[in-house]
């Protein structure tokens, strides 16, 4: 599963399952139907790679000063600038907004690690070659 088009697809089916699963669990979260959720994932997968960075490096100080806490309130702003821009849906609070974000990043990090395993175990190194003799 090297192929880039297949790596983007598979995120953004864990990044669908992950917002599916936020609107249904966190009251305040709602969408409309399928075509929604994916223009939801491509939008949240846009601002993902483009804001987000920006966002970051203009709020580094804050970020460290709360020990990485500062990313999940840009996460949960994210999700709510997305609630606000595609209609059909809903993310009616700050609140429900930081917890669609958490159940997204949990998704997303769970998801990971089980597409990581079930690709097999990693390819072994080639054997470092270790001379007692210094080139000059």
């Amino acid at each position: 599963m090297n192929h880039p088009l297949i790596n983007l697809l598979v995120r953004w089916v864990v990044l669908a399952l992950g917002v599916a699963l936020a609107a249904h669990i966190v009251p305040g979260i709602s969408y409309a139907g399928g075509a929604t959720l994916i223009a939801v994932v491509l939008l949240l997968s846009f601002f993902n790679a483009i804001l987000k960075p920006l966002l970051v490096l203009f709020t580094l100080p804050f970020i460290v000063l709360t020990l990485g806490l500062g990313v999940i309130v840009i996460n949960a702003l994210l999700f709510l600038f997305v609630g606000r821009i595609v209609d059909g849906f809903h993310v009616a609070s700050f609140w429900s907004a930081l917890g669609g974000a958490l159940i997204v990043s949990i998704t997303n990090l769970v998801m990971n690690r089980v597409l990581a395993r079930s690709a097999g175990p990693p390819r072994p190194r080639p054997p470092v070659k270790r001379d007692d003799v210094i080139d000059i």
